[in-house]
C-alpha cells in the first residue's frame, strides 16, 4: 500500500514497517503481508497515508551518465534528479546501468513496477548494441539456445547483425529476462566489446522519437489496453 500510494519504494516500505513506524487502524504493523481495505486507516510516523492515486506510466529516454537509483552512495548523478519537477514521485520499471541509454519506464505504482519486472511477465526487451569487433550472423544465431557466461545461465536471445561501422558492428538483440549487464556480458563472451547500448523497447512500449532526457506519459487508454 505504501509503495502503491507513492510514499516510498516497496523495499523502503518494508524497512519502515520493520522500524515500527507504520500503523494500521492504530496498531503497529510487524509484517508487510497485510491487506489494507478501503475503510482502513494507515499512518507512517503518525501521518495518514492517502488513497492510492490512479496508476500512471511514463516513457523516459535515459541518457548515459545517470544511475537508475533514488540515492547513490558514490554521489553520482541519478535519473530521478534529472526528471522534470512537475512529475510526481515515481520509480523505475527495472534499470539501465550508468553507461546504457534508451527507454526506461517510470510509474507511480510500485506494485505495477514489480509485476512488470518479473521474468514470468514475458515482456521482451529489445536493444541496439554497437560493439568493437567482427562477428557473423551464424555466430549470433547460436544465442537462440541460451548461453552460460562465468556460471550465469542466460535464456535464448534473438540477435540480428545490422551493419558494420568502421571497426564496430551494430547488433539488435531481443531478450526475455534482462539480467544485470546481460547484453554486455553475452557479447563479450563472443569476443565483442560493447561501446554503446540503447534500449529501444520494453514490451509494447517503444522509445520512438524521444530525445535523451525527454519524458512522455503513456496515454491512459493505451495503458488500459496494454495492462
Amino acid at each position: 500500500m505504501l509503495a502503491r500510494a507513492g510514499v516510498c519504494s516497496r523495499r523502503d516500505a518494508e524497512k519502515l514497517i520493520a522500524e515500527g513506524r507504520v500503523k494500521l487502524n492504530g496498531k503497529m504493523l510487524d509484517t508487510p503481508a497485510v491487506k489494507v481495505g478501503e475503510g482502513d486507516k494507515l499512518t507512517v510516523d503518525g501521518r495518514p497515508v492517502g488513497a492510492a492515486p490512479q496508476t500512471r506510466v511514463w516513457r523516459y529516454h535515459k541518457p548515459t551518465g545517470l544511475v537508475t537509483t533514488h540515492r547513490d552512495p558514490a554521489g553520482r548523478p541519478t535519473v530521478f534528479e534529472h526528471l522534470p519537477p512537475n512529475l510526481p514521485r515515481v520509480i523505475s520499471v527495472g534499470r539501465l546501468d550508468l553507461t546504457s541509454e534508451g527507454l526506461l519506464l517510470l510509474t507511480n505504482d510500485g506494485e505495477l513496477a514489480r509485476r512488470l519486472e518479473l521474468p514470468s511477465h514475458s515482456w521482451l526487451r529489445r536493444y541496439r548494441a554497437r560493439a568493437f569487433g567482427r562477428i557473423t550472423q551464424t555466430e549470433l544465431d547460436g544465442l537462440k539456445d541460451g548461453i552460460s557466461v562465468d556460471g550465469v545461465n542466460y535464456r535464448g536471445i534473438e540477435a540480428t547483425l545490422e551493419r558494420g561501422q568502421g571497426a564496430n558492428t551494430w547488433i539488435t538483440l531481443t531478450l526475455s529476462e534482462g539480467k544485470n549487464r546481460e547484453v554486455r556480458r553475452v557479447l563479450e563472451a563472443l569476443g565483442l566489446k560493447v561501446n554503446r547500448l540503447i534500449r529501444v523497447s520494453y514490451g509494447p512500449f517503444q522509445l520512438g522519437t524521444l530525445e535523451p532526457g525527454e519524458v512522455e506519459e503513456v496515454p491512459r487508454k493505451l495503458l488500459r489496453d496494454v495492462l
